[in-house]
């Protein structure tokens, strides 16, 4: 018993001091000229279904729930934050060269599509990012089209 006691003792002290170690937020100071809505035709709904399911995980601007703050969980979500903006970055999509971000909305159209975004482990705390049928669908055509035909800020619509 006092061996068991010891261990435990050890890990509370072990979880105490990991709080110390906290990964960087992701929120940018100021928003981001290179945004995809500067750069891209998005419409609002469009922009509002990515804002609300998507931007926490892949822009430089995430909204954090209170147990960021309790370790080893703030270091899972950074690890899930840095990889989302790896693979899609809303807030630098203007910077990413034509031939990039026909792919990247080919990608997006795929994901959407198939409902595969948001994650799973992001929806059960996070309810406000579940997309309707619908919504998934308007996303995935509005992709779908900007791979194809990219409608820049400057172009003028069909």
């Amino acid at each position: 018993m006092k061996k068991v006691k010891s261990i435990l003792w050890i890990l509370l002290a072990i979880f105490l001091l990991i709080q110390f170690f906290r990964p960087a937020r992701n929120q940018a100071a100021q928003s981001s000229s290179n945004d995809i809505a500067e750069k891209y035709q998005v419409p609002m709904n469009i922009l509002m279904d990515l804002n609300t399911a998507c931007y926490d995980c892949h822009s430089n601007y995430t909204h954090y729930p209170w147990y960021f703050h309790i370790q080893p969980v703030g270091w899972w979500m950074n690890g899930h934050i840095q990889e989302g903006k790896h693979h899609l970055n809303f807030s630098e999509f203007a910077k990413y060269s034509p031939d990039v971000a026909r792919k990247k909305f080919h990608d997006m159209y795929e994901v959407m599509r198939d409902h595969t975004m948001p994650i799973p482990s992001y929806l059960w705390m996070h309810k406000e990012a579940r997309l309707t049928d619908e919504q998934y669908k308007q996303v995935a055509e509005w992709a779908l089209q900007m791979s194809r035909n990219p409608q820049l800020i400057t172009d003028s619509t069909n």
